[in-house]
């Protein structure tokens, strides 16, 4: 069996190991793979692994050996799903495997919004501390978040490690979803999104992207949040009107944002909040602890296992 990871860096730049692969059979690690080399490098191959290279239904139809795709995440929309059904292709996707990292990352995010752990630092080491006159200084507002306001958009596996994070904080947690579950969460409570942008001090997404989800948080929104309230996205770029957001952190219409994706990634230079300020970014990299990623690929392998039993595990198509 020929089994071809087309793009493995972002899963595994060398600290873990693709051995658990390796035992199904002959097995090629491509760190990343242009659109224009999918056929090439994916020809003869039964098994492909993809995290952002797109299998569609051309690609699909030029290798006709392809039994099962393997992604790297949990979006699936880097396969063509109808097109995978029609030529019998099984695909998996791996959830769940980074909501501890993610939900941790919220607040890393947010605490340094809060506390301005970083922009002390830096000062310290530029000697602004020496040359202090008393014991102690600050540049920027410190935030205490007990008695705060934590809202969350989305109450899925990672919502929810968010959720008890912030009650952790002895902050009050208000949630707005589609599927409210007061019998299993009675602490929490549930709200409409204009009740829940209009009292929360933290904003948090993390709610799939979705045709209705796209550009949810839009300028009319973003005026609805109060002026000392904070935005964090770790969902997806799109769910966020980037100019709106870029031009309310510029008017102090919210006090801050830290955002872990953008609309799209890399960034181009000209993205409007690339230079907004109180907005702090992170490339993309909440899900990436090294633990989240052992347990991605220990979830591929265990994907790939089931398949070839004959069983049906994570399967999407």
């Amino acid at each position: 069996m020929k089994i071809v990871v087309l793009d493995g860096y972002a899963t595994n730049p060398g600290d873990l190991s693709w051995d658990g692969l390796a035992e199904f059979g002959e097995l090629t690690v491509y760190d990343r793979t242009p659109a224009e080399l999918t056929v090439e490098r994916a020809a003869g191959a039964e098994v492909l692994i993809t995290n952002k290279v797109f299998i569609g239904a051309a690609e699909m139809a030029a290798l006709p050996g392809l039994i099962f795709i393997g992604i790297q995440a949990t979006g699936v929309n880097v396969v063509d799903l109808d097109a995978a059904r029609q030529h019998g292709v099984a695909v998996t996707n791996v959830p769940a495997y980074s909501t501890a990292s993610v939900a941790q990352h919220v607040f890393a995010l947010l605490l340094e919004l809060v506390r301005g752990v970083g922009r002390h630092n830096q000062r310290v080491r530029q000697g602004a501390w020496t040359n202090c006159p008393d014991f102690a200084f600050q540049e920027t507002p410190q935030i205490e978040l007990a008695d705060k306001v934590f809202g969350i958009i989305g109450f899925g596996d990672i919502g929810q490690a968010t959720a008890k994070i912030a009650a952790a904080f002895g902050m009050r947690v208000l949630v707005h979803t589609r599927s409210p579950d007061p019998q299993t969460f009675p602490e929490i409570q549930y709200v409409g999104l204009d009740q829940l942008l209009a009292e929360a001090d933290v904003v948090s997404l993390s709610c799939p992207l979705t045709a209705e989800t796209e550009k949810l948080i839009n300028a009319e929104r973003l005026a609805r949040m109060k002026k000392s309230a904070f935005l964090i996205n770790t969902g997806r770029g799109l769910l966020v009107d980037e100019t709106a957001l870029a031009g309310a952190l510029r008017c102090g219409e919210i006090a801050g944002a830290g955002l872990d994706v953008l609309s799209q990634e890399p960034p181009p230079a000209d993205n409007p909040l690339l230079d907004a300020p109180h907005c702090f970014i992170t490339p993309h990299l909440a899900w990436a602890t090294r633990a989240a990623r052992q347990r991605l690929i220990d979830e591929i392998v265990a994907n790939l296992e089931a398949f070839l039993a004959g069983k049906s595990r994570n399967r999407v198509d």
